[in-house]
């Protein structure tokens, strides 16, 4: 005898069960309580809520960069009383927007390498910097749901050309 044939006696035969056998009227009850039993857990069929009119995806980003563009002169301007209460409005419309699954990204200061998914102007160069960097976002990236509806349009500095370094 193999060693597979002595493993498999030592296991028990399979375990069956034969159907119940009920006379015709106890399985046509039963199939009866099983349909109603259906009929009340399943969720009743609810009229969609008219919207109204929708806003595409278009004028959701023109929203979300006018807003990001209000907070940004803002935060350039000096603090007073009324520039504080328009920050705080301006604040309080943002936080309601990012509820409703739109995100504004600004790429100012990032690294930039070519593999990214934004849309550059212009490349300035700039001695500041010692790699390519996004020196200012004209337009921010937006997402709805974390599905972009708006690329962002970016002003990129690179490293000044050492004049030196050309001629050699």
């Amino acid at each position: 005898m193999s060693w597979l044939s002595t493993r498999q006696w030592r296991q028990h035969k399979a375990f069956r069960i034969a159907p119940p056998r009920w006379p015709e009227a106890q399985r046509d009850d039963l199939a009866w309580y099983l349909n109603e039993l259906a009929e009340l857990t399943q969720p009743a069929e609810q009229e969609p809520v008219p919207t109204g009119d929708t806003l595409d995806d278009g004028s959701m980003a023109t929203a979300a960069t006018q807003l990001w563009r209000a907070q940004r002169k803002l935060a350039q301007g000096k603090p007073d009383s009324q520039s504080k209460q328009a920050a705080r409005y301006l604040r309080t419309c943002a936080e309601a927007l990012a509820e409703a699954g739109l995100t504004v990204q600004d790429h100012d200061g990032e690294p930039f390498h070519a593999g990214k998914s934004i849309e550059v102007l212009v490349y300035s160069e700039d001695p500041d910097v010692g790699a390519e960097t996004v020196a200012e976002t004209v337009r921010p990236a937006v997402y709805q749901h974390g599905r972009r509806i708006q690329t962002a349009q970016v002003i990129v500095a690179v490293p000044t050309a050492d004049p030196e370094d050309s001629h050699a």
